[in-house]
This record gives C-alpha cells, sequence and structure tokens, in this order.
C-alpha cells in the first residue's frame, strides 16, 4: 500500500494538479478546448500531460516529432509533459490506459480529464460497476461471438448489448467513451488516488475525414489528410490555435517530412521478405498465422494502403494490424513486452519531454517522492522499457535518407527537455 502525500502537502504553495492522456497528432482546436475546458472545470494551477512517444495507440506514427509535439503541447497551456512508453503507447485500450493513469497518479495529479462522447464521470463510474456484475457472462458472450469470426472490439460491443445495458451508459462503439472506460477501470484497478473526470468532445467526430466549413473544429484524422498529402497548409489555419499554426508552417516551409505509413511501408516489406515466420512469430501480437498473412501480402502490394485493404479481415480490425505493423518495424516480441512489464504491469520509469516554470516548480515538489524513475535524457544503462523506447526512436526515423537517420535521432532522442520560458 503506497503512503505516498499529495503534492499540495509538500510543495512550498499549494499546487493543484490535473492530468490530460493525450497523443496531439497533431494537436487542434479540439484539443485546446478540452486543455482550457478542463483547467477552468477543475481551477488546476498545473496541467500535466502524459503523451505517447513515437507511435501511437491506433498503430500509426505520429506525423510530427514528440519533441514538436511537445513544443506545440506548452504553447497551447500544458505546464508539464512526459512520455508514455512505447510499451503502452501502442497498445489496445487496456494497456494504454492502465500505463497513462499509473504515471499520473504516481505523479500524485489530483485529477484527470479525459473527453468523451458521453460527458458525465457519473455515468462512466456507473458503466465500470456494470461491467464488474456481469464479467462473467460477458466474458462468455465476448468468446462465443469471437468463434463467431468478428474482431474482438465487434464481440465486445455484442457481448454488451447481450447483457442489457441501462440506455444511459455510454455508448462502447464510440472510441472516446471506449477509452474512458478503460481509463476509470484502470483507476479503480490500480487502487489509484486519482479522480476521474471527463469533458463532453464538441462537434468533429473522432475520424471525420473532410474539414467543416461552418466550424472551427475538425478531427485529426481530417488535418493528417491535409498536412500528409502536403496540400495548402492554409486550409488547416481555421482549426489550429494560432501559435500551433505558425509551427506547422514553418515546419513547411523548411520542407519537413510527415511521418506516415507510406513512407516506412517499404521497410515493413524488408522486414516481411527477410525474416522467416519462425522469426516473425515472435513478434507481439502475432497470433493465429497472422504473420504469414502480412508474408503473402506485403510481397505483391505496392501501398501500405492496398496492403492493409488486403490483409484485413472481420477477425482482425484496420487498428489491429497497424499496432502489429508498428511492432514488427520495431522488432518488439512477446518477450520485450514480458520484460517491460515487468510483475507490475506499470510504468516505472518516465522520461520528461518539456516544462514550463510551474511544471517545473511541481516537478522540485514531487521528484524526491515519486516511485517513478524521471530522467531527462536516455540513460547509459537502461532497463527493459528504456531499451524499447530507444529502438521506437530509431524506428521512427528510419524513413529519412542517407546518414540523416541516424544523426536525426540521436539529436532528438538525446536532447534535453522542451523548457518553455512563460505562457502566453
Amino acid at each position: 500500500m503506497r503512503s505516498f502525500l499529495p503534492a499540495t502537502t509538500f510543495c512550498s504553495m499549494p499546487m493543484k494538479s490535473i492530468g490530460l492522456i493525450v497523443e496531439y497528432n497533431p494537436l487542434h482546436n479540439g484539443h485546446a478546448y478540452h486543455l482550457n475546458a478542463s483547467k477552468e472545470a477543475s481551477g488546476a494551477d498545473v496541467v500535466i500531460c502524459v503523451m505517447s512517444g513515437y507511435f501511437l495507440q491506433r498503430g500509426e506514427p505520429a506525423i510530427f516529432s514528440r519533441r514538436t509535439r511537445t513544443e506545440m503541447a506548452l504553447a497551447a497551456g500544458a505546464d508539464l509533459v512526459v512520455e508514455l512508453p512505447y510499451a503502452f503507447s501502442t497498445q489496445h485500450a487496456h494497456w494504454f490506459a492502465r500505463g497513462a493513469v499509473s504515471i499520473l497518479d504516481d505523479l500524485f495529479t489530483d485529477a484527470f480529464y479525459f473527453g468523451s462522447e458521453a460527458g458525465s464521470i457519473q455515468d462512466f463510474l456507473e458503466l465500470d460497476t456494470f461491467m464488474q456484475h456481469h464479467y462473467a457472462s460477458l466474458q462468455k458472450n465476448v468468446r462465443a461471438h469471437l468463434a463467431s469470426g468478428v474482431s474482438f472490439p465487434t464481440a465486445q460491443a455484442k457481448a454488451f448489448h447481450d447483457a442489457g445495458p441501462p440506455g444511459h451508459l455510454p455508448d462502447l462503439s464510440k472510441p472516446n467513451n471506449i477509452l474512458g472506460y478503460h481509463y476509470v477501470k484502470a483507476a479503480r484497478q490500480l487502487g489509484a488516488t486519482i479522480n476521474a473526470n471527463t469533458i463532453p468532445r464538441i462537434s468533429a467526430h473522432y475520424h471525420d475525414k473532410g474539414l467543416p466549413e461552418d466550424q472551427s473544429i475538425a478531427s485529426a484524422t481530417a488535418i493528417r489528410k491535409i498536412l500528409a498529402a502536403h496540400a495548402d497548409v492554409t486550409k488547416i489555419r481555421p482549426y489550429v490555435p494560432p501559435s500551433i499554426y505558425k509551427k506547422m508552417e514553418h515546419l513547411y516551409e523548411v520542407g519537413q517530412p510527415m511521418h506516415t505509413w507510406d513512407a516506412y511501408y517499404p521497410y515493413l516489406q524488408f522486414v516481411l521478405s527477410t525474416r522467416s515466420p519462425d522469426a516473425l512469430a515472435t513478434i507481439y501480437e502475432a497470433e493465429e498465422g497472422l504473420e504469414n498473412r502480412f508474408i503473402k501480402t506485403a510481397l505483391k502490394q505496392p501501398t501500405f494502403m492496398d496492403f492493409m485493404e488486403e490483409a484485413k479481415t472481420k477477425r482482425y480490425t484496420w487498428t489491429r494490424l497497424q499496432r502489429f505493423a508498428v511492432h514488427l518495424l520495431t522488432g518488439t516480441t512477446k518477450t520485450d513486452i514480458a520484460n517491460a512489464y515487468g510483475d507490475e504491469a506499470r510504468p516505472r520509469s518516465v522520461r520528461i519531454l518539456g516544462f514550463n516554470e510551474t511544471g517545473r516548480k511541481y516537478l522540485n515538489a514531487v521528484k524526491h517522492r515519486t516511485p517513478l524513475s524521471l530522467y531527462h535524457r536516455p540513460p547509459k544503462k537502461k532497463d527493459a522499457q528504456q531499451m524499447l523506447d530507444e529502438r521506437a526512436a530509431r524506428a521512427y526515423y528510419a524513413m529519412l535518407s542517407g546518414t540523416q537517420k541516424v544523426e536525426k535521432w540521436r539529436d532528438e532522442y538525446a536532447q534535453p527537455p522542451v523548457y518553455r520560458e512563460k505562457r502566453e
């Protein structure tokens, strides 16, 4: 049992803190709304972001580097940004949520706020209770639906419907509601002292691919589509905060490459064409001969989109396949993940990515009390989790040409945290 004191107990001045679990791929007006609404609702002095690093929960490379996204987060109002390690950031919702909530709790954050389609934290708490009470029947029905050949998320949704939940409970077909449920569940299972809260999402839906003409909030998917196509960058100006747009515009002007799956596909093909099926079967999330399907598909499809369209089945979702592709790219095995998780299955070392003066004061208040090993630069002697993070950094820059790929990853990966002198 932990005996930690909250940050407010040992700070020279009381500091109320909230946490956000983010990817900012890239940061847009919807994210800025969520950050500001969370801060206003809580009256917090400190906003802490746990941000995924190079590869993300849906099995995608972050379109901008970890450092660039940290700069954006601080510009938007975050005070402290720490990294969600690769072993958790590229996982399905349960482990993603567990890793992020664990970090925030170990940093003595008073509360965390997530965006959701439901918008009521009480409904999420009731959903968690409902799921506990119906656990046995839900598991049985999930297995039955899986046997029919549907994907795991579909099987879960069908099993949930079979249980006859009250109509006011959050709709688990909505991606942010799914994550929200797992955040609440993780806090309970961890015995966390942190409180959960939610802010209703507004306007754009998670997967909307077009830019709306009558509002200032677009989905990250729609914004990435413009960025990845190197289309007219001014098209996204209405949908991102001014300081963030200025940063993106500069990256365009200097020819910053956008990290998309299309750029990594040749390397994925190389891995699939030069490794034996037995070796690929050791990769994390290789199940039921999935590696063989990938080998056959990659050798005959010219683009990543074509590859995914052919590899996709009713059994495996697009996200599930992309996560497997990420683990193939980084060479992450089942043993690697097991070693990174250890007995507690929660992060024990966390990299500090950036902070302002408020964030610095908060760090100074908690650093000697937290069970986390907080570090600014990669240590010479790395644990299993840190070795995966370094491997992810190398893979992230593999799409650059020549010596750039080595120089860039060393430069970005070895730099100290971003420091922003003041809020704007």
